[in-house]
Parts: structure tokens; sequence; C-alpha cells
């Protein structure tokens, strides 16, 4: 693939459908019929599948005077987030609020300023919430006649009912681990061997096996969660390695939260003219506090997210286990740890590993549903020691 699809990795099929949906748009744009151009599209996949970028992808493509070339400067300011036509809408938070959906509603009903589209990207429309949802309905209903809207989301059962059903469907799936290596190998300068190790331990993630294959913080963090199982003795060590994983997580977040709360706050404060000589703007304080709340709500959000990244590598070590202990014939994720692999197949039987990987499992959701993050670690770390 060439172009903006260039890095929609194992998704030839979606890529396909897109082409022909930005061949169908130039013929509407000219006056003609356009069977295959629709004005609202749902991405769906796992994580690392790409749904946020073939969703830029396309909206290159539909700016683009060629569909996508992925050179000109429509295309390079619509993946950057910087088209004037192209809006791009992601959320560190928990949530999309109302407020900033009544916003992009209103920039679609305007008219493009260029010749082409207004393209609305909504990254994460799984966290809409309920009244955003309903604000956003009119307009996916009946978009204007050059406004197409771009909705991702990990399945089509995180979107409301009432706008999926609107919306075309665009299912991708989880990138094949020799395809992310390829990119890795291209784009990024990786020797063979690295690359084929972060995509086979990314799980096809594509982002996930770029950072474990440059940033060595990245793979330490992997290695200590993986080594937890063997660690998993006594209730001690369960409680231990639960803090430690929790601590872990929020570590990793803490720099990320620092660098956007910083800027959101120097950017507050030049707009309420803090610093001004006997300048005092009224709800400065109340503006505080709502920054306030809405970085402490993102602090929350990158602490879980870092963990159920460690979830998930903890995961695939009991996925390898089971694939041992069935003599499956599957490749292993963390073929570098087969002998604790091996040790734990054998120590144990295929029935314990699925109550295993359950726990896990179960940890995941009381993650999301806002158990205390501890509280639900040591749960899972506890599970994972019983033998029975």
């Amino acid at each position: 693939m060439t172009g903006v699809w260039a890095d929609l990795v194992g998704q030839q099929p979606t890529v396909d459908v897109l082409r022909g949906a930005v061949a169908a748009s130039a013929q509407a744009l000219a006056g003609g019929r356009a069977a295959g151009m629709t004005h609202a599209w749902l991405f769906t996949g796992p994580p690392g599948s790409g749904r946020s970028n073939a969703a830029r992808a396309f909206a290159a493509g539909l700016q683009c005077d060629v569909g996508g070339c992925g050179e000109c400067l429509a295309c390079r300011t619509a993946l950057a987030g910087s088209h004037a036509d192209v809006s791009l809408v992601r959320t560190e938070q928990l949530s999309i609020k109302v407020d900033e959906v009544r916003g992009l509603v209103r920039k679609a009903a305007m008219s493009p300023t260029g010749a082409r589209w207004q393209v609305l990207v909504v990254e994460d429309a799984d966290r809409l919430t309920e009244q955003a949802a309903d604000a956003l309905l009119k307009s996916v209903e009946e978009p204007a006649t050059r406004t197409v809207w771009l909705l991702c989301a990990p399945t089509v059962e995180d979107v409301v009912p009432t706008i999926r059903s609107r919306c075309r469907l665009q299912v991708l799936r989880t990138p094949p681990a020799a395809a992310v290596a390829e990119v890795l190998v291209r784009r990024d300068g990786l020797s063979e061997s690295v690359a084929s190790f972060a995509a086979r331990a990314s799980q096809g993630h594509i982002g996930r096996a770029r950072a474990l294959a440059t940033d060595e913080a990245t793979r330490e963090r992997r290695r200590e969660v993986l080594s937890i199982p063997a660690r998993l003795v006594d209730l001690g060590a369960c409680m231990a390695d639960a803090a430690r994983l929790v601590e872990a997580a929020t570590a990793e977040a803490a720099p990320i939260a620092s660098r956007l709360d910083t800027a959101e706050k120097a950017d507050l404060d030049q707009a309420l003219g803090s610093g001004t000589r006997g300048a005092k703007v009224r709800g400065a304080q109340g503006a505080l506090r709502e920054l306030a709340d809405e970085q402490k709500t993102r602090h929350k959000r990158l602490q879980r997210d870092a963990l159920d990244r460690s979830l998930i590598d903890l995961m695939s070590l009991y996925r390898d286990v089971l694939v041992v202990q069935s003599s499956g014939g599957v490749d292993l994720v963390n073929e570098e740890s087969r002998p604790d692999i091996e040790r734990l197949a054998y120590g144990s039987t295929p029935e314990v590993t699925l109550r295993r990987i359950q726990a896990i499992l179960d940890a995941r959701e009381a993650l999301e549903t806002n158990v205390a993050p501890l509280l639900a670690i040591e749960a899972m770390t506890v599970a994972l020691a019983d033998r029975g």
C-alpha cells in the first residue's frame, strides 16, 4: 500500500472500501452519482488495529485531489490534525462531554473552507456521555451535504445504538505479527530480530510494538510484569506484587500527566490574564478548580490505561501456558520466557490456567467500573496464586 494508506497494516479489505469511497466522493463533488460514499462511518477494532489511523487516512484521502497521495499539503495537514476542514477529537478524560460535541456539531453544519469536505473525526466515540451522544445524533442522522463524520470505538457495542445504526461500519482486525515487524523495519529502521520480538510481544499493537522496540524502560516494565507469577507463593507476596504493579502504573502515567497538566495550566493562565499586575478575572477560581478536577480524572485514566497494558502482558503469559498445556503447536507470544512458561504449564492444569486468565479479565473489568486499582489487582494476584 502507498500514500496515506501505507501504515494501515494488515487492513487491505478496509483500505479497498475506503479507496472506493474516496473515488465516489470525487464523483459526488462533481455532481455525479456516488453510491459508495457515506456521510457517517464507524471504525471498530481491538487496540492497536489502527482504527484511528484508518479514520485519519480516510480524512486525508477525502481532502486530496488524487485520493490520498500522502505527499501533498492536504494529506500532510489532514494526517497531522492541522487541516482547516478536518477536526480531530480525542480525549484523555474518562468521557467526551456534551459541550465539546456541541462545538463539533456547530462546525459540522458549516460549509468547508476549501472545495472538498468538512470531516470530523471522533477517535473515542465509546467515551461519549449520554448527553453528548444525544447532541451528536441529529448531525450524524442528517449531516450537511459536504460533511462527513468518522467515529472510532473498540467494538460496535461501545457506541449507542441510535448512532451506530446510522453509520457505515468498518471492522479492523489485529494485524499479523509479520506485517507489524515489516513496518518497524521499513519505517523505523529497526533490525529484523528486534522488530520480530516487538511485533510478537505487542500482539499486533503497532504503537506498543514501537515502544517495546525503542525504549528499554518499556521492555523492563514488561519483564517485571511477566516475572510476577513465579513470585506468588503466599498471601504476602500477592499483596506486595499487587502494590508494585499499581505503583509502576502510577509512575508510568505521572510524566505524561505532568506534561499535559503544565501545558493546560499555562494556557488557562494566559487566557485568564494571570500575572497581569492587579488583574483579577471574575470566575478565575472556578475555572482553575474545574481544570484541576479534569486533570485529576485524566490522571486516573492514564494510570488505569497503564495498568491495563500490564494486565494484557500478563494474560499473554497465561495464554502461552495454555498453548504448552494443550500442545497446540502455536507460536508463543513470549518465546523468550519459555522456561518459566513451561514450569507454570507442567505445575498446573488447563482448567487452572483458564481460571487464572478469567481472574485477569475480572480485574480489567473491575478497573473499567472504577474499583480502586489496588483492590482489583490484589484480588487478581490472590486468584493467580490459587493452585486449586
